[in-house]
């Protein structure tokens, strides 16, 4: 994987034999996980607390490696990427959404979702630019000059998302997005994010608690004690 690389595999994500033991803590937190996910496709990863899928979510965002096993992404495995190249992979190809928005407080709408392009190196103007049309794109041009704390938590979210998506990432990875979001937001933010993989062909991953929420995927894996114990098929949205 590199900026000049397209070639798009048929899978866009493969783990194989993935375990992750924190030494430390004497816990392993995944024990063999297989995953293959084609481009485009939208999953959902389920499980209690301490299943192991916030752990996998971090690792298939380049944030953690496994202690043992393979992870291809885009057809290259992430263990050969320097730190360098590794901070190249989450800043171009991968979107990350958290629960809690991960907004920086003192900038506002304009400022986080230029933030990637701003590591990216793109010109101020330009950068500005892409930011208020993808704020307008999720619905939030009129509160580009906003902050975090001018605005609610489904549009902070929004936010977020644009912030996600404003470098044209392959592959979005969201955790819990809508576990701070009351049910009429959940259900703007999930709309957003299906159109949003219907326009530029993202392939979803996102963990939740929530059977409703992981109904808008089309595919739902379920974790248990550091395993996939069971795979649901859901028709596509």
């Amino acid at each position: 994987m590199s900026p000049t690389d397209d070639t798009e595999p048929r899978f866009i994500i493969e783990a194989t034999g993935i375990r992750k033991v924190f030494s430390e803590l004497g816990v392993s937190a995944l024990d063999g996980v297989d995953l293959r996910v084609a481009p485009g496709e939208f999953v959902a990863l389920r499980g209690s607390s301490g299943s192991g899928k916030s752990t996998l979510l971090n690792i298939l965002g380049c944030i953690d490696r496994p202690s043992t096993g393979t992870y291809l992404l885009g057809g290259r495995d992430v263990s050969t990427l320097t730190p360098t190249d590794a901070a190249w992979v989450r800043l171009h190809y991968l979107g990350f959404v958290f629960q809690s928005f991960h907004l920086i407080a003192a900038d506002t709408a304009l400022e986080n979702v230029a933030l990637p392009l701003f590591y990216a190196g793109v010109p101020r103007k330009d950068r500005e630019r892409r930011a208020l049309e993808m704020l307008a794109r999720v619905g939030l041009a009129d509160r580009a000059h906003h902050r975090p704390n001018q605005l609610s938590g489904g549009q902070r979210q929004r936010v977020a998302i644009a912030r996600a998506c404003v470098g044209t990432p392959k592959v979005m990875l969201a955790d819990e997005p809508t576990g701070a979001l009351d049910s009429r937001s959940s259900e703007e933010v999930m709309e957003l994010l299906l159109d949003l993989r219907r326009e530029r062909s993202l392939t979803i991953i996102l963990v939740t608690h929530e059977h409703d929420i992981a109904a808008y995927a089309e595919r739902q894996i379920f974790m248990r004690d550091g395993r996939i114990e069971k795979e649901a098929m859901h028709a596509a949205s």
